[in-house]
């Protein structure tokens, strides 16, 4: 474990947010986001299995990162060294994210922590619905430690309350926002029809049904100019790049990793596609209609609240790939509509999901419970950008 503590006097109140590894990904962006642009409170990340370059992105002075380099299974250990780490920093708030972190609320209210909030960004391939007993139990149980609940989409703040049982003067829903400056329209060539998508090469984001549906589409549009961009790194990565080449697709489907030129990159699609099992509002799809795209996905988690049908996108079932390619074809086809949908789409996102509204949602919240719990007489004023 590694870092730099804090010194707790005189300075404005530290949150320490805890995820399982700060990595490229919807989730991490977020964080990154919010710390960049909240200097109201002073931040420190904790991670469960590490960080990667990504970390990098956190251009705001003085962010300490922490490893507790939790071994799989059950890991007490990491538990022992966050209650030290957390002692010694004496933070006002811990937030944590998704099922992996929310035990470590209770190791916070051990601490001592004042304010525990945890987020639930999405769910994984194993429990696309929410419904494992077990899982949403822990939820339960942990509710009287954890402050609030934060999902980030309709979809999620239904199920917490119906399914896990979270009341809802404990369950605040708080969409996901990206930066419009960043991620704005370009000019994609208009010769080639390019697919695209970004995310983790990992089960719940089912890539190969995406590439079934381009084999498809290819085979319907024979003489169409098209190419397949599928970004983002993963486990999943290389069986990806195997079945493309198994499929003769050779240079029509390109499998570069993570990227840190996102936007650049998304502005030389012609659609954005995703063919999740689960999620909750992806920040790439965020991303994606910021710049001005088109839509094609599968209607699951958050995903029918956020891209309107037949309006700035087109929505199919889980997992049917014929469909899916149905789909495409209907913007490989029709350009002017492609267009059309993807100016709806970014104006839906300049007016419900920007990332100015979204950290000010956070700082709002933590600035309620830092007054609720604190018994704070004293108006804190709103700091975020």
């Amino acid at each position: 474990m590694e870092g730099v503590a804090f010194p707790p006097g005189g300075q404005p109140a530290l949150v320490v947010h805890l995820l399982y590894r700060l990595d490229f990904g919807g989730l991490e962006t977020l964080l990154v986001d919010c710390i960049n642009r909240m200097p109201g409170y002073r931040h420190a990340v904790v991670c469960l299995a590490g960080y990667t370059a990504f970390a990098e992105k956190i251009t705001r002075p003085g962010v300490a990162l922490y490893s507790l380099d939790k071994a799989p299974g059950l890991g007490l250990g990491a538990h022992a060294r966050l209650f030290k780490l957390l002692r010694r920093l004496r933070p006002t708030i811990l937030h944590t994210y998704n099922l992996s972190g929310i035990e470590y609320n209770f190791t916070g209210w051990l601490a001592g922590v004042p304010v525990r909030v945890h987020a639930e960004h999405g769910r994984d391939a194993g429990d696309p619905q929410g419904l494992n007993r077990k899982h949403n139990l822990l939820r339960r149980l942990l509710s009287p430690f954890v402050d609030r609940y934060v999902p980030v989409s309709g979809e999620l703040h239904t199920w917490l309350r119906e399914t896990v049982g979270i009341a809802d003067a404990k369950n605040a829903w708080i969409s996901n926002g990206v930066d419009t400056e960043h991620f704005h329209p370009g000019q994609p060539d208009p010769d080639t029809f390019v697919i695209g998508t970004v995310g983790r090469a990992q089960d719940v984001k089912n890539q190969a049904l995406l590439i079934d549906a381009f084999i498809d589409l290819r085979a319907r549009l024979p003489q169409r100019k098209m190419r397949l961009a599928i970004v983002g790194d993963g486990p999943l990565r290389a069986a990806l790049q195997q079945k493309a080449q198994a499929a003769g697709l050779g240079d029509a489907v390109w499998l570069p990793g993570a990227r840190t030129d996102i936007a650049d990159l998304m502005r030389t699609f012609s659609v954005f596609a995703l063919s999740s099992l689960a999620e909750g509002t992806p920040v790439t799809l965020l991303e994606a209609m910021a710049c001005g795209l088109p839509v094609v996905s599968t209607a699951v988690g958050g995903i029918p609240d956020l891209v309107q049908e037949n309006v700035t996108g087109l929505l199919v079932a889980n997992g049917d790939s014929a469909a899916l390619a149905g789909a495409l074809a209907v913007y490989a086809n029709d350009p002017a509509l492609a267009r059309h949908h993807g100016a709806a789409g970014r104006a839906r996102i300049e007016h419900h999901y920007s990332v100015g509204a979204m950290v000010q949602a956070y700082t709002n919240l933590y600035d309620t419970l830092r007054k609720q719990k604190l018994n704070l007489k004293e108006t804190i004023t709103p700091c975020a950008e």
